[in-house]
């Protein structure tokens, strides 16, 4: 599934075709990706000129003078297109610029969606209202992850995957967070000393701002918009990398399975 480094890879990409653009043109070429299309979807964006793009945790946005959002996520296997010289089976949904540029959402196993919401009520939105912060800015410190952890006893991998305490973390980049931090995924989170969530979060935002650069992680079907492969995926320390040499201190990277996912880590230099 992309991740927020993939997501955010995918808006700055967009961005450059969209913003301050005008939509001359919405194709939509089934009804529905995981549950359908707004109904107004065509009409809302028909005409409108894109204001900007953004992101939320994994959902990327686009803003439109009409005073509304698209909100899209791109499930398990989605990605934008820029300029297709084709299009095929699975490209869902089309937008077409002023300007001449042809956009498209391809979602082969259509576990994507996309939302129509009025921009002044986006922070309400029922996907958003109960996220934590950004594990980007200033919102995400030690504090906050003291506050939101005390007293718990999953597993602090568990979590920071939980939305309600960060926003828009993912499989990947806590296993590589945490790994950097030199704390086990297994250790109940309530336990976790101050310290080291105070070596925690630069952590993460160190991971994801490394992430965003290389242009994500390119597992199984994610590309950038304009199809360049991300390759943070080089630079992995423990994801994936079952039996490999701990980068650090040579040991084997052991695997594990947490709330039906896998976790990688060091045995000996996470504790």
């Amino acid at each position: 599934m992309p991740e927020l480094p993939e997501v955010e890879t995918t808006v700055r990409g967009l961005a450059r075709y969209l913003e301050g653009q005008r939509i001359a043109r919405v194709q939509l070429n089934r009804p529905d990706l995981r549950r359908p299309f707004p109904p107004d979807l065509v009409q809302a964006l028909t005409g409108a000129q894109v204001t900007g793009l953004g992101r939320r945790a994994k959902y990327g946005l686009i803003h439109v003078d009409r005073g509304q959002t698209m909100v899209f996520h791109l499930g398990m296997s989605g990605r934008w297109r820029i300029e297709p010289e084709e299009l095929g089976k699975h490209d869902h949904l089309v937008l077409e610029t002023g300007a001449g540029h042809r956009l498209s959402l391809c979602d082969p196993r259509r576990f994507g969606s996309v939302d129509l919401i009025d921009t002044a009520a986006i922070e309400s939105w029922a996907p958003f209202a109960a996220m934590g912060p950004e594990p980007v800015g200033d919102a995400l410190d030690a504090a906050h992850l003291r506050k939101a952890l005390a007293g718990r006893s999953a597993a602090i991998k568990l979590m920071l995957l939980d939305q309600r305490i960060v926003a828009g973390l993912g499989n990947i980049y806590v296993c590589e967070a945490l790994f950097r931090a030199g704390i086990d995924p297994r250790k109940p989170a309530g336990h976790v000393s101050s310290a080291a969530l105070a070596r925690l979060v630069p952590q993460i935002k160190g991971v994801i701002a490394e992430a965003i650069e290389a242009g994500g992680s390119t597992l199984r079907d994610y590309a950038q918009p304009d199809g360049q492969l991300g390759y943070f995926s080089k630079r992995f320390d423990v994801y994936d990398r079952e039996g490999q040499d701990c980068t650090r201190c040579g040991k084997p990277v052991m695997r594990i399975a947490q709330g039906g996912r896998s976790s990688w880590y060091c045995a000996k230099c996470q504790k």
